[in-house]
C-alpha cells in the first residue's frame, strides 16, 4: 500500500482568489444618473459626474487591497482587508459616513455598506479581460466596466 496519500478537504490550502492589481479605464457606465439619484447626489453634480471617465488603480497584497478612483473632478481612496469592518466616509460620491465590511463570495469582492441609505454597496469581478463593478443604492444599480491598461 504505498499509493499516494491525499489531504481531507478541510486540510488542504484555501484557493487563492483573484488578483485585482492593475490600472483599469472605465469603457460602460450603465444607469449611473439613477444611481446618483438615489444617493442624493444635487443635478450639478450629476451633470458633471456623468461626462467623467474614471480610472481605478487597485493594489492588491493576498486580502488587503487599496482602489484609487481617478477623474478630473475628484480623486478617491478607499483601503481595505477582507472580512474587516472600516468606517467609511464617501467624499468621492454623496460624502456621507458608512460602516463598510468587504467579504469574498466566490471571486468576487462583495462590500456591504451601512448607513442612512437602504441596501447600499458594491461588488466587483473580473471576467476575461474586464473589471465590473456593480454599485447598488435602495433600488438602484450602477453597472461599470472597466479594461486593464497597457
Amino acid at each position: 500500500m504505498h499509493g499516494q496519500m491525499s489531504l481531507p478537504e478541510s486540510n488542504k490550502p484555501p484557493k487563492m482568489p483573484v488578483d485585482y492589481s492593475g490600472t483599469w479605464d472605465v469603457v460602460s457606465n450603465i444607469n449611473s444618473e439613477a444611481y446618483m439619484v438615489a444617493l442624493g447626489i444635487d443635478f450639478a453634480t450629476r451633470k458633471i459626474a456623468s461626462m467623467l471617465k474614471p480610472q481605478k488603480v487597485i493594489k492588491q497584497d493576498g486580502d488587503c487591497f487599496i482602489i484609487r478612483t481617478f477623474t478630473t473632478f475628484r480623486n478617491y481612496e478607499n483601503s481595505f482587508k477582507i472580512g474587516e469592518e472600516i468606517k467609511e466616509v464617501t467624499k468621492g460620491l454623496d460624502n456621507r459616513t458608512v460602516q463598510s465590511v468587504v467579504n469574498w463570495k466566490n471571486d468576487k469582492l462583495v462590500c456591504v455598506q451601512k448607513g442612512e441609505k437602504k441596501n447600499r454597496g458594491w461588488t466587483h469581478w473580473m471576467q476575461g479581460d474586464e473589471l465590473h463593478l456593480e454599485l447598488t443604492c435602495e433600488d438602484q444599480v450602477c453597472k461599470q466596466i472597466y479594461k486593464r491598461t497597457l
